[in-house]
């Protein structure tokens, strides 16, 4: 099973070009977080990984700036992500403030 989800993660990297696959609000985009748990910890981690990105990666998310200025970002499971856990797309531009739409 780990080869198989590996090789799916291949070929969509393969089929997809990367500005035509969905922008995801983590730093660490989820194909590669999933792909990295996969070959690092094994299947059964790299499963939970893609479950809980599957889950936390969508709309519903939001980005907030905390009192001491650092953006953060309010996933759906109400987890809260540090600036250096997000895309860069969402930090460089202070003025995205609010939910996340765009998925």
């Amino acid at each position: 099973m780990k080869n198989l989800l590996i090789l799916l993660i291949k070929i969509y990297w393969l089929v997809i070009p990367p500005e035509k696959r969905r922008k995801c609000i983590f730093r660490t985009s989820c194909s590669k977080h999933v792909y990295e748990t996969i070959t690092n910890e094994g299947f059964i981690s790299g499963l939970n990984a893609l479950i809980y990105r599957f889950k936390n990666c969508r709309s519903g998310a939001y980005i907030i700036e905390n009192s001491s200025g650092e953006t953060q970002i309010i996933l759906p499971n109400q987890q809260i992500l540090n600036e250096m856990e997000i895309s860069e797309r969402f930090t460089k531009n202070k003025y995205n403030y609010g939910k996340i739409c765009d998925h």
